[in-house]
């Protein structure tokens, strides 16, 4: 964890909230109802201090980055195991079912694990 990860500009920051904020503020037209006036303000709002770049932003941006840090430390082991119980469990059980050895460790008559390949030609000087 000693990766330092760089947080975005406050340029990016005003833009990402403003079309965010004019999602929300134009979603309710496909409903035919109002649109939000509250959230085309603060679109506006951070279109005009993510443009100037103002410091004011700078707070909110590292709140956010820390707040994107923390669902990365909860939902990432979450997601991977799903992922390992979900698919990896069941593959291998099958797999133990149904008798297979994909890696060929079973066998014993062999010095070596190793798998002579036979090739049809002979690269022997490719550069």
């Amino acid at each position: 964890m000693n990766k330092k990860t760089k947080v975005s500009s406050n340029k990016n920051f005003g833009i990402v909230f403003f079309v965010v904020f004019l999602v929300i503020s134009l979603y309710p037209l496909i409903n035919q109802e109002a649109f939000r006036l509250w959230a085309i303000i603060i679109a506006l709002i951070f279109l005009g201090l993510g443009l100037i770049n103002s410091s004011i932003l700078t707070p909110l941006n590292l709140l956010w980055f820390k707040f994107g840090m923390l669902l990365g430390r909860i939902v990432s082991p979450i997601i991977m195991a799903f992922v390992f119980f979900g698919v990896v469990t069941p593959t291998g059980l099958i797999m133990k079912l149904l008798r297979k050895d994909l890696l060929k460790l079973k066998r014993k008559d062999k010095k070596s694990y190793w798998i002579e390949r036979k090739t049809k030609s002979e690269m022997k000087n490719q550069f």
